[in-house]
Formats: structure tokens, C-alpha cells, sequence
């Protein structure tokens, strides 16, 4: 096995994951009710056999460096390493990174210290279990500069991909970012037979989607970097400039892969998670995904209902509950007679004592996380937030996007900030 370093794609404000990264990186967003977006890269390059690996990230990453330095630790013989590299003023330069290309060309000195004959890249908001070795041995067999992992997609999802163009052996000869009309995708429409002939099932996805998964030869990733004009970032620039001089090949895929990063795409992947026939497994034996060890007790649930809901450790469910199609991540607390649906519960990062609970109730503050009698339907409820009583959380006139004191609204979605107050009574 070559020796392989991967870099992982920390992203740039997170803005369409909005308020989940208002004090938060987006690789650091908790996911499943036990996770963070970025154990998902991470556990996937380690059950891959590849230990050596950078997040690069630039915004909002305290929390993503505890939990990374409190969970990814390598014998202190071997050489695998899980270490974050944050963007910084340099000699070279002092600007954010610019795109994807631009921040793996700011921490160059790492790629060039570090004795790897490969370099794997990958985003760091993506929901999906892939074996880089399979990557690796199409980077091999054909001998590419650059391989790119790519799915099928139908007509009407590829206008948010970059799309290829291949020959029959796999190697690209088109690129387009993001068509948006039916005669920019129509010369990327990939013959059945070549989709069929690589185990893959047609079903009406001509069009190769790039994953944002590359997997390069040092030496050629270095010179793709290090050419003028100076490219910023992957799909826009260095393929589709490159792909006349350079050897890039495709490496099909066709498992579960969702990208997360909007509010609807998490809140629809979170409550999939959490029914009856889920469409991943974080503890297949294909690859377990790993996070942070916690000493949590079982979850207690009282006199309640629960129905296709994935429940966390820790948590407390309160008599008369009724939770439907949901997901409570760790410590979440449910009162008594709440009604909650098609909502993730993100939980709280501690306990409350009864000390601090009887001060609350005096001073009229909710106690962690849903109090008595609220019902909530559709939103997510982001870590440590506090709502009261008898509250309404429904956005029963269908508000597509707006912005309050204590709560945002994406897609239709109301979500409740991180420690946000939403007191007894209110109606959002």
C-alpha cells in the first residue's frame, strides 16, 4: 500500500448550514445524535489503513480541535496522526483560503515534509462509507495523475454537481460545473453500458457526479498547485484546465452518499437516519465510524410514546411524550406532555443540577431542553438550547426563510440556535 496522506476540507463559513455554524466549523456539526460530520472522513480513512491525516479549516474550530485532539489517539510508536490545520498569516501569504485548491496550496509545506507518494482529498461535510483502498487500486491500475470518485445522478439531481465526460477507459476528457439547462448536461450523458459494465445500476442516472473525493500523485499534485494562472479551487479550475496534459480518472461509486451541507439536507438525512429501514449504518462491519468515548448512563423513558426515532445516551423522555419520526442526540431532555415531530434534537453538552434547576425556574429561565407541554414539528433544535413551556415551534404560515431574536428559519425549517432561550408560551 502506498503511502497516502489525506487532507480533510474544513469549508468556508458554513453559511448554507446556517445557525448550526453560528459558533461552530462545519466539520464540527454534530450528526446522528452521537457524532460530528468529521469523524465520517476520518473513519473512513482509518478503516482504509490511512492514519496520517490534516483538517484544514479556517473558521469557528476550537471545538472541532477538542473534539478531535479528545478522540483520534494513535499509538505514540506508530505514525498515524488526526491533527487540525487552521488557516494563518504566514510569510507566504495572509489571506483565507480561497476555494479548495487554494487551501491545500497555503498548507503545502505539510504535503512536502510529509514522505506520502499520494495525496487523498476530501470534504468534510459528506454522509457516506467508502474503501479508499478500491480508490487506490484504480489510482494504480491506471496509472493517473489524479483519480476523482464519481456517482451516478439522474437529470434532475446533477444540476448542483460537477459532471464528466469520459472514454471507455475511464479517463476524463470533459468537465462542467454545475449545468444548470438540459443542452449544457446533454454532452456529459454517460452511455448505459459504460455505467453497467463497472457494477453499477443504471436507473436512469447517465450523468458521473464528482464527490469532491480526488485521490493524486504527489508530484503531479504539487505541479497542478505550483502552475500559472494560479487555480483556486479543484472542479472549476485545475480539472477542467488540466485534463488535456494529465492523466484524471474516474473511480465509480454507487453506495450511500449524501452531502450535508444545507439545512434541508441535514434535516432530511437526520430523520432517515432515525426510521425503521435506515439507509446507513455506523456500525456496519464494512467500517465502523468512530467519535468520542462518553460515560453516559441509559437513556430513561417514561410513560411515553416513541415511533421510528433514534434515541441517544443520556437522554430523559418525560411522562406523555409523544415523539414521532425524530432523533435526540445526547442529553437531551423531553418534558412531560410534549408532542414533537420530524425534528433532531441536538441535546446538551451537560447536565443541569437541581441547584441550578430551582434557579432557573426562579429567574424564569426554561431548564435544557424541551419543557412541559411544548409541541414542535419540523426543526431542529440545535446543543444546549432551552425551550419552555407550553411552546409552539410549527411555523404554521409556512415562512420559507426568516431570522428572529431566538430562532431562524431555512427552507421552511425553524431552527433554534445553540443556547438559545425560547420561553413558556411563545408561538414560532
Amino acid at each position: 500500500m502506498p503511502a497516502v496522506l489525506s487532507l480533510i476540507l474544513g469549508g468556508g463559513r458554513g453559511a448554507r448550514l446556517y445557525p448550526l455554524t453560528k459558533l461552530r466549523s462545519k466539520p464540527a456539526v454534530p450528526v446522528a445524535g452521537k457524532y460530528r460530520l468529521i469523524d465520517i472522513p476520518i473513519s473512513n480513512c482509518i478503516n482504509s489503513g490511512m492514519n496520517r491525516i490534516y483538517v484544514l479549516t479556517q473558521f469557528l474550530s476550537v471545538s472541532l480541535h477538542r473534539h478531535i485532539a479528545n478522540t483520534y489517539k494513535f499509538d505514540m510508536f506508530g505514525q498515524g496522526f488526526v491533527e487540525v490545520l487552521a488557516a494563518q498569516q504566514t510569510m507566504e501569504g495572509a489571506n483565507w483560503y480561497q476555494g479548495t485548491a487554494d487551501a491545500v496550496r497555503q498548507n503545502l509545506r505539510q504535503v512536502k515534509e510529509d514522505d506520502s507518494t499520494d495525496v487523498l482529498i476530501l470534504s468534510g461535510d459528506q454522509l457516506y462509507r467508502m474503501n479508499f483502498r478500491q480508490l487506490m487500486d484504480t489510482h494504480l491500475s491506471s496509472n493517473a495523475d489524479a483519480t476523482i470518485a464519481v456517482i451516478p445522478k439522474s437529470e434532475e439531481e446533477v444540476s448542483g454537481f460537477g459532471i464528466l465526460k469520459v472514454d471507455e477507459q475511464g479517463r476524463m476528457i470533459d468537465f462542467y460545473e454545475k449545468p444548470k439547462t438540459r443542452q449544457e448536461r446533454e454532452p456529459y450523458r454517460t452511455p448505459r453500458e459504460w455505467i453497467e459494465a463497472r457494477g453499477l445500476k443504471y436507473k436512469n442516472r447517465p450523468f458521473l457526479a464528482s464527490m469532491g473525493i480526488y485521490l493524486f500523485k504527489k508530484d503531479a499534485l504539487l505541479e497542478l498547485l505550483e502552475s500559472r494562472p494560479v487555480a483556486d479551487d479543484f472542479g472549476s479550475q485545475i480539472f477542467p484546465r488540466h485534463f488535456k496534459t494529465h492523466r484524471i480518472f474516474v473511480h465509480p461509486f454507487d453506495g450511500y452518499w449524501e452531502d450535508l451541507g444545507t439545512i434541508r439536507s441535514y434535516h432530511e438525512s437526520s430523520l432517515a437516519l432515525a426510521s425503521s429501514n435506515p439507509p446507513f449504518d455506523f456500525s456496519s462491519p464494512e467500517g465502523v465510524i468512530y467519535t468520542r468515548m462518553r460515560y453516559l448512563p441509559a437513556s430513561r423513558v417514561e410513560d411515553a410514546v416513541l415511533s421510528d426515532c433514534l434515541l441517544s445516551d443520556g437522554c430523559v423522555v418525560m411522562t406523555g411524550a409523544r415523539i414521532e419520526k425524530s432523533l435526540l442526540g445526547v442529553r437531551s431532555y423531553i418534558g412531560r406532555n410534549v408532542a414533537i415531530r420530524e425534528t433532531v434534537i441536538i441535546g446538551a453538552d451537560r447536565y443541569e443540577t437541581d441547584e441550578e434547576r430551582e434557579s432557573n425556574r426562579r429567574r424564569g429561565i426554561p431548564n435544557f431542553n424541551v419543557g412541559d407541554g411544548t409541541i414542535i414539528e419540523r426543526a431542529i433544535l440545535d446543543k444546549d438550547c432551552r425551550v419552555g413551556r407550553n411552546v409552539r415551534i410549527t411555523n404554521e404560515r409556512r415562512v420559507s426563510e426568516a431570522e428572529g431574536e431566538n430562532y431562524v428559519i431555512r427552507d421552511g425549517i425553524v431552527c433554534i440556535p445553540r443556547g438559545a432561550i425560547v420561553a413558556d408560551n411563545t408561538i414560532i
